[in-house]
């Protein structure tokens, strides 16, 4: 029987820890859902849509010109020779624009997708940079909490002791209330870090276009490793930050819309078709066709285009050069990122290996000596506020380490 309760108390906990499970989110989930469902970046595809389509409504021809009308018909009360009334005119017209310039005006339009695909990686590699200080803000306030709960047992120890030995005259009342005092500072510092939980998870649930308060728990062992770029240099920036490459195409889009306003040059061709019905019965049915081409190189005219190309020309100089100053700056900056990580691990490190183990002996041989009472509570009080103070401040530098570590990936390949 006693197997069998067992077994069913096992089967009815089951249940209650997969729900657990189904709403753990590893980070790189998160990361995911971010991508495929914010709704900032689908604006992006978006816009690269609407510059496709607006690639194919330039290459159209403009809608034919259709028109009726009367051709050299005498006034009323003129005299008219032969039987001359005039005619009914039909007329269409046509403009016929040049090919090259239709191509050349779709290339230029269609680029300006891949414009917005580039932006749309810069602002994905934003929000993820995000994604990832709210999902280590969590994680740091998770251990937090463990610190301070752990640390809450001494005091509360200290406090019960204080309350057993104050009515014998082995403490003073003032010792009780501020072991009082300290576990409801304690529990406070407990309560921020849980509103900073709070506001994570509902923030992670907006980045991936989920209500805020739906139900999320995230895995506490993802830790960010920091990892220097080994051949860190010009060559690879450009090739892996996004900003360089939105600039690229920034620029090959420019060189693009360079070659349309060249293609302005050539002739514009214009097709009209004239048919006359004549009013009289002495006048024979007649025609027109003209076929009309436009002179662009003529001075009055060339000057816009000209100055146009010239003038984007100098654009893209300077697009080249702002190009190569983001690579240099990126560069340098990234040098000392590496740099100003690799010593905040190092004092990390020596927080925790040498300066929080001596501050937790002093506190144990500081609460031997009062439990013995050959100590004051306020001696044993300071003890422990030193202890929880260091340990509270090895995670808050732990926090701006994975938030540089967070920064320099994100620098690495904005």
């Amino acid at each position: 029987m006693r197997i069998i309760r067992i077994l069913a108390l096992l089967l009815g906990l089951m249940p209650m820890q997969l729900i657990a499970q189904q709403h753990t989110v590893s980070l790189d989930t998160i990361l995911k859902r971010i991508d495929e469902n914010n709704p900032m970046l689908q604006t992006y595809a978006l816009r690269a849509e609407s510059y496709k389509h607006r690639a194919e409504a330039g290459s159209a021809w403009m809608a034919p010109m259709v028109g009726a009308g009367t051709f050299m018909t005498p006034y009323p009360g003129q005299e008219v020779m032969d039987g001359d009334k005039g005619s009914l005119m039909l007329q269409l017209e046509q403009e016929i624009p040049n090919p090259s310039k239709l191509r050349a005006q779709k290339v230029y339009e269609a680029s300006k997708a891949d414009v917005e695909f580039a932006g749309r990686a810069i602002a994905s590699n934003t929000l993820k940079a995000r994604a990832k200080n709210l999902y280590y803000t969590w994680i740091i306030a998770g251990q937090r909490i463990k610190v301070l709960r752990e640390n809450e047992k001494i005091m509360q120890m200290m406090q019960k002791i204080e309350e057993i030995r104050y009515p014998y005259n082995q403490s003073q009342l003032s010792g009780v209330y501020r072991s009082r005092a300290k576990i409801e500072e304690n529990e406070n510092m407990i309560r921020m870090q849980q509103g900073e939980i709070a506001k994570a998870k509902a923030w992670l649930n907006s980045l991936m276009n989920l209500p805020a308060t739906q139900p999320l728990a995230i895995d506490s062992s993802t830790l960010p490793a920091f990892t220097p770029e080994a051949r860190l240099d010009t060559v690879l920036l450009a090739g892996q930050r996004k900003d360089i490459l939105q600039m690229e195409q920034n620029i090959r889009s420019m060189q693009l819309g360079v070659k349309a306003m060249k293609n302005q040059s050539k002739p514009d061709f214009k097709l009209r078709v004239d048919h006359m019905s004549p009013l009289g019965s002495m006048m024979p049915k007649q025609y027109s066709v003209m076929g009309m081409v436009s002179i662009p190189l003529a001075p009055w005219s060339s000057k816009m285009y000209k100055s146009e190309v010239k003038a984007m020309n100098y654009e893209i100089q300077a697009m080249e050069k702002e190009r190569v100053g983001m690579l240099q700056e990126s560069h340098g900056m990234l040098t000392g990122m590496q740099y100003e990580i690799q010593s905040m691990q190092k004092r990390i490190a020596a927080m925790e290996e040498k300066i929080i183990p001596s501050l937790r002996k002093t506190m144990e041989a500081d609460f031997v000596n009062y439990q013995e009472n050959k100590l004051e509570v306020v001696a044993v009080i300071n003890s422990w506020e030193a202890l929880t103070m260091m340990q509270l401040n090895v995670l808050d530098e732990k926090m701006k380490l994975y938030q540089m570590i967070v920064d320099y990936e994100k620098e690495l390949y904005r």
